[in-house]
């Protein structure tokens, strides 16, 4: 599990390659070596290796030539284009100031890195080695002595221990309030070694993980600028990744270009990816302008979100004339649980038989016939497509997990036999749902105190109506939210949707100024630390994550559980455990799902036969084909 900064709200910006930014969790290595124990660790073997992995083996030897899913003899040259939603005035997507650019942290490289093949390995990548005992109470890297920053200057051991503290110390509340402590002290050891030692409660999964996972950024630049990584900035941090800003235009476009003094052109880990010289993001107000725009070439690559748009929408000159490609590519990602959240703050949402009554209203059925042309599932888990999903009545082993905290009157005793909560399901044939889900939807309102009124409105003890506000700045889910808002409104429920602009959006979900809002749970292949940010507690007062203020103490526990596991079955079953329970306290309404991604470009673009499962990788490593654009041009595809 990653510790993530607040989302950029990049609107339309296509996911690439993990890499990089991720804060990873880590664990067991292949070896290169065994050292001798040192003085300090008389009792205790140390370990020199080229990656880490909790679970088993890592997927590449240390003498691999490229990576398996690239073409390491792609082309260099061309450019790429997408687009992303809204507007941006800041390139530091880590502050609460400001709104993000896309792909403002495309620059950024962490000391080891991930692969779109292996979900659980982390290898070096701006080390050489990792240093650590068997208890990983400290982990030493040896960094590389050829990476250089964007301006040419010498990466050091001091550049990372600068970074890694300037996220304890200026990064968001939530990072900081599971960050801080996590490290006792940082030593650097020389010009490139840098040994970080652990507070002996500090989740043993993710110690190396978390200290190489960090971004590293120039020292030297910080204090020559004076930035700060809790404020906006008008560029993007020095780092020392391939591509650098080239231009901008404030809510218009951004343009990256890639370094040709780029230090880490050559190595193997970068064989075959970078493909592109430039990468331009085009603004638009909404998503119809934009997929308009696409149409009339002003950008060339687009990864579709919309259902109706994937079904229906194709069917212009370019596509008819063979211009433009379409491909549904298989996300072997853990499935993002689109949601909308309850503000628990608030006390009309405090009581779960108000909630749950409110989510039966949402017609899944009819909305993915009827809307989605049948192209969505729906979340079921908030591990959606994977064996992490708890599934039917909790086994022996969940039951030993869950059996103390329902003994202590945190968990209602049901959660030891029911089967996990899954949404009512309706007709798909009508957008109103049955009446005895209206009727079971009512009696809810009515045990909570809700009851209708002679003007049809349901009002609590004290006469105040039961309203709800969602609140939307993308009018593509108009044509859900009013259907809900109309189901609603049957129950005797006061809803309307709000629509507002991308910054008055980021405000109010950070604010708490909403009854529902959109939240993507994008969960991971090795849940562990960064769930604190989503579910805990101690997040829940400020938080881009933990939108919906959760407060659970059982929660809290099962996370507990979940860091603690050391092999890939107590794993497995500290999660279910902690997916029936998010499910039975119910503080969401999953909408949907895609268990693919649809990506639609002109045809000049090209990539690897066989992608790998965790990523398309259009910014990573595909790469643009010459003489394919000349065709196009020729045939009057191209402006």
């Amino acid at each position: 599990m990653t510790l993530q900064g607040p989302d950029g709200m990049a609107g339309g910006a296509a996911r690439a390659c993990p890499r990089g930014l991720t804060i990873f969790a880590a664990g067991a290595a292949a070896l290169l070596s065994i050292l001798p124990p040192s003085a300090s660790d008389a009792q205790q073997t140390v370990t020199t290796s080229y990656g880490f992995s909790n679970f088993g083996a890592l997927k590449y030897p240390a003498d691999f030539a490229h990576l398996d899913y690239v073409n390491p003899d792609a082309p260099k040259g061309g450019e790429i284009s997408i687009w992303a939603q809204g507007s941006f005035d800041s390139f530091n997507q880590y502050a609460r100031d400001g709104v993000p650019a896309a792909l403002n942290t495309i620059g950024s490289e962490g000391i080891l890195t991930s692969t779109a093949d292996d979900p659980y390995g982390a290898y070096c990548f701006l080390c050489t080695t990792l240093e650590y005992p068997d208890d990983l109470s400290f982990v030493t890297f040896n960094l590389r002595d050829d990476v250089t920053f964007a301006d040419g200057t010498p990466m050091t051991a001091e550049d990372a221990e600068f970074s890694f503290k300037l996220f304890i110390e200026q990064g968001i509340p939530e990072y900081r309030r599971i960050a801080e402590g996590f490290v006792d002290r940082v030593e650097v050891e020389g010009p490139h070694r840098i040994t970080f030692h652990f507070n002996a409660t500090s989740s043993i999964r993710d110690r190396v993980g978390f200290a190489g996972g960090t971004p590293i950024f120039s020292k030297a630049w910080f204090e020559k600028t004076g930035a700060r990584l809790d404020k906006s900035t008008q560029v993007p941090f020095m780092s020392t990744g391939a591509y650098v800003l080239e231009s901008s235009d404030v809510n218009r476009r951004v343009v990256y270009a890639r370094n040709p003094d780029y230090w880490g052109k050559d190595i193997p880990f970068n064989r075959g990816r970078n493909n592109f010289d430039r990468i331009r993001v085009e603004y638009f107000a909404d998503g119809d302008a934009a997929f308009e725009g696409f149409k009339a070439g002003e950008y060339t690559f687009r990864t579709e979100t919309s259902s109706q748009d994937w079904a229906t929408g194709y069917d212009f000159d370019a596509v008819r004339k063979g211009w433009v490609l379409r491909e549904e590519i298989p996300d072997g990602n853990v499935g993002t649980r689109l949601s909308w959240v309850f503000n628990l703050d608030k006390p009309k949402w405090q009581d779960p038989r108000v909630r749950n009554a409110i989510g039966m209203m949402f017609n899944f059925a009819w909305s993915n016939q009827t809307l989605f042309s049948g192209l969505y599932d729906r979340p079921v888990s908030f591990w959606p497509n994977t064996d992490l999903a708890a599934a039917g009545a909790p086994t022996d082993a969940e039951r030993e997990i869950l059996r103390p905290i329902v003994e202590e009157g945190l968990l209602d005793a049901a959660i030891l036999t029911d089967e996990a909560v899954v949404p009512v399901e309706h007709d798909a044939a009508t957008i109103r749902p049955a009446r005895g889900i209206i009727r079971a939807a009512g009696a809810l309102l009515e045990e909570a105190g809700w009851t209708i009124g002679s003007d049809g409105l349901r009002r609590n003890a004290a006469g105040e109506a039961l309203t709800l506000v969602i609140i939307q700045y993308n009018p593509l889910y108009d044509r859900v939210i009013n259907p809900f808002i109309e189901n609603l409104n049957l129950l005797g429920v006061q809803a309307k949707l709000e629509r507002i602009d991308t910054a008055q959006y980021v405000e109010r979900r950070r604010s708490g100024d909403f009854d529902l809002t959109n939240q993507g749970f994008d969960m991971g292949f090795e849940p562990s630390i960064g769930l604190e940010q989503w579910f805990a507690s101690k997040t829940a007062d400020d938080s881009s994550r933990n939108l919906m203020r959760l407060r659970s103490p059982a929660v809290d526990r099962l996370i507990g559980n979940v860091i603690a596991a050391r092999t890939l079955d107590e794993l497995k079953t500290s999660v279910h455990a902690l997916d029936r329970t998010l499910r039975a306290v119910g503080f969401d309404i999953p909408l949907w799902y895609n268990p693919e991604t649809w990506v639609a470009y002109y045809d000049y673009y090209r990539h690897p036969e066989n992608l790998p499962p965790l990523a398309v990788g259009e910014l990573d490593f595909w790469w643009y084909d010459a003489e394919a654009v000349e065709r196009l041009k020729a045939a009057g595809a191209l402006n």
